[in-house]
């Protein structure tokens, strides 16, 4: 179901609820959604609403009475329902709100992955510890994301595509992209079509079977890639000529570890870990480098190997 179409329901059940008509299921759905609960503890104010002591009602039908021919008086609504079509106001006015700054947000914790779409159908794929955040309502008119992490994105054809980080723009029409930014690092991978790179002052292109690197907003690497998608999403993370710093943060994002390095110097490293067994992983990285380590629950130690 689209976003649209689940809002469309739910306000119709929002509807349904001040009229009196909502079952228990509608009410307990309405109830788990933050956005409609509150609404309907703003209904459940005004109701609690105490009918003034000099009675209204009764004195305007007294004096009606004596206006008016009886006949043609309407009896007066409760004052119940005028007190529920108030609140009906303020709902319609919170919700236009609400909805015209409204902002999803979707992100991962560590060791955590999440696969989702878009309000286009674009599909995205979110790293480990990574956050993406977009604005649904104005989607058709703008496909614009801010990503902070990494994201694999699988593009539908059609108005400009843009993904906004800390360190730059991607702008793409329809293709299969890669975004990491992190800290100093801004890495692209195009593995279908033509991908639009902005930073600083500077703007790349960057086709299909190429990726580039961006260093601290002034170094740039272009290479080759060879794979169809990026290795993490089946659960490998993958460095070629990167430093050992870079590898280790990426380490403690796929694992919930304590990571103390001992006498290590910050070499490069190329190769790649396993996000499923710890233990493949660090011997995975370590080896290359003349490195041990040791795990003791949640720590891990990593230090030289020492001279025979």
């Amino acid at each position: 179901m689209s976003l649209e179409m689940e809002k469309m329901d739910k306000e119709h059940l929002l509807h349904k609820y001040l009229n009196g008509t909502a079952t228990p299921e509608e009410i307990i759905t309405l109830e788990a959604d933050p956005t409609y609960s509150s609404y309907i503890k703003i209904a459940n104010t005004a109701e609690s609403f105490e009918t003034p002591m000099f009675r209204e009602e009764d004195n305007f039908n007294a004096i009606a009475s004596k206006l008016v021919d009886p006949s043609k008086v309407r009896p007066i609504r409760s004052l119940k329902v005028i007190y529920r079509v108030a609140a009906a106001v303020v709902i319609l006015f919170v919700g236009y709100l609400f909805i015209s700054d409204s902002e999803t947000t979707i992100s991962t914790q560590i060791a955590e992955k999440k696969e989702f779409m878009l309000p286009d159908a674009s599909q995205v794929h979110l790293n480990s510890q990574s956050q993406i955040s977009f604005d649904g309502n104005k989607w058709n008119q703008k496909r614009s994301l801010k990503l902070e992490g990494e994201a694999f994105f699988k593009v539908h054809k059609g108005k400009l595509f843009s993904v906004k980080t800390s360190q730059g723009f991607v702008q793409v029409l329809g293709t299969r992209f890669n975004v990491f930014s992190r800290d100093s690092l801004f890495s692209i991978k195009c593995y279908e079509g033509l991908v639009s790179v902005s930073y600083s002052d500077t703007t790349v292109q960057v086709p299909a079977g190429t990726m580039i690197e961006i260093r601290n907003q002034n170094r740039i690497e272009k290479s080759k890639i060879a794979t169809a998608s990026p290795n993490w999403i089946a659960n490998e993370s993958t460095f070629q000529n990167v430093s050992l710093s870079l590898v280790l943060e990426e380490l403690k994002r796929q694992y919930p570890i304590n990571l103390i390095s001992q006498n290590i110097v910050d070499k490069n490293f190329t190769g790649s870990f396993t996000h499923k067994d710890l233990n493949v992983a660090l011997r995975s990285i370590c080896d290359p480098l003349q490195l041990e380590f040791t795990i003791q629950g949640e720590d891990v130690r990593l230090y030289a190997k020492k001279n025979n």
